[in-house]
């Protein structure tokens, strides 16, 4: 009897959690149900930030996809309602904020910081090839003469004189 009680106090309590809000809207057509979907898959929840207002359950999510809901039955365009959205919330709202001077930095920084960094490994090989090939090392006749001196021992010991080697 008590697991009857304790399994029949479990259920009523995953009731709740079971009837979650799901938004229901009636499009016109398959083309503005598309344009819904790409609406909240491109802007960003205020409060969840990391998260577009598709899949945010925030209640601010759900406000604003009942406001694209709303404008696209008024047969406002994408681009009304994306910047009404920026208007009400700011650029932080879009997940692609546009090319402007305040965003120049982060569309194109990451671009700017790779080709600085080929740059720079470029310079570094070819000082490095520079710095592995040397100073100019010529001998002069003496040093030539003991070198050769000093090879010839190596190959045939007896026949270089023990004064010549220790010049």
């Amino acid at each position: 009897m008590k697991r009857w009680l304790a399994a029949l106090a479990l259920g009523l309590s995953l009731v709740g959690v079971a009837q979650a809000a799901i938004d229901t809207y009636e499009f016109a057509n398959e083309a503005e149900r598309e344009r819904f979907r790409e609406l909240t898959l491109e802007l960003r929840c205020p409060k969840c930030q990391n998260q577009d207002i598709a899949d945010s359950n925030a209640p601010i999510a759900a406000d604003l996809r009942k406001e694209i809901f709303r404008m696209l039955g008024e047969g406002k365009s994408n681009e009304q309602i994306v910047d009404f959205m920026v208007d009400r919330y700011g650029e932080f709202v879009r997940y692609k904020p546009a090319v402007t001077a305040r965003t120049w930095l982060l569309w194109f920084g990451p671009a700017a910081a790779l080709g600085t960094g080929f740059l720079v490994m470029v310079v570094i090989g070819v000082r490095r090839r520079k710095t592995v090939a040397g100073p100019d090392t010529t001998l002069s006749g003496d040093e030539q003469a003991r070198l050769d001196a000093l090879l010839s021992a190596e190959q045939n010991p007896n026949s270089v004189p023990a004064d010549k080697l220790s010049q």
